[in-house]
């Protein structure tokens, strides 16, 4: 039974999510359809990470495994981009996988991209893509007030509420601010996230850029672990998944 691992790229606007629901359509529903096309088995395809609606990916990782051997990582590329289309999905790359990789759990971290345009006009060509703040920001702020959030901490205040994880512990081992251009971008990297803690830091740091909060304001709503003691949630527009290292 030859297993894959696939690098896709999508578009998340369009969907629930990476996630496969009843009634939305999903990232994963529409690679397994994919597959299933040209394959004619039913499968599974797991994910390294599981995007809320609206999030977008440059480097998601995923597996699956074929019931046949009819097919090389090439040729599978290549079918399940002509059945994706004309979906805002594209398989970057196969390879054939060891027979125990797990796109998740085999993961050693992951890493985010959050993208603020911050000018006064709204995006026209990246709409939907990410999140328009027309109020100038200091970056420079929001990086030096970023910094109390690496290591190893309890992160109820930036977790969702609703998030199922086990614990809110969890360890940041990266986040920067930068200007590029008309946007700011926050980059982060952790072995793994909770549910919209990308987001909720990126709402927070919003805050510092414009003058709102400080730093200390940020080390006190960390410490207080209360989600209502953080700032808001950022929209998912902005929120790319970079890569998955193993």
């Amino acid at each position: 039974m030859p297993r894959f691992r696939i690098i896709i790229e999508y578009a998340g606007g369009d969907f629930c999510g990476w996630q496969r629901q009843a009634n939305a359509p999903s990232i994963q529903q529409a690679l397994e359809d994919a597959i299933t096309a040209f394959t004619g088995e039913t499968v599974e395809v797991v994910g390294a990470g599981r995007t809320d609606t609206g999030v977008h990916a440059l480097a998601q990782v995923a597996h699956f495994a074929l019931e046949t051997e009819r097919f090389d990582a090439d040729k599978a590329m290549k079918a399940i981009n002509f059945h994706l289309r004309p979906a805002p999905i594209v398989i970057r790359h196969a390879m054939e996988a060891a027979p125990d990789f797990h796109a998740r759990f085999s993961a050693r971290n992951r890493s985010y991209l959050y993208r603020i345009l911050n000018r006064p006009g709204p995006a026209a060509l990246d709409r939907g893509r990410v999140w328009h703040v027309p109020q100038e920001l200091d970056a420079a702020a929001m990086h030096d007030a970023a910094q109390t959030l690496i290591g190893k901490h309890d992160f109820t205040t930036f977790r969702a509420k609703h998030c199922q994880a086990r614990s809110a512990e969890k360890t940041l081992d990266g986040l920067t601010v930068s200007r590029v251009g008309e946007e700011i971008h926050l980059n982060t990297h952790a072995r793994s996230f909770l549910h919209h803690q990308v987001r909720n830091i990126t709402g927070t740091l919003k805050l510092v850029g414009e003058g709102k909060w400080t730093r200390r304001d940020v080390e006190q709503a960390l410490a207080a672990r209360d989600r209502a003691a953080g700032g808001p949630t950022a929209p998912p527009d902005g929120l790319y998944l970079v890569s998955v290292g193993y």
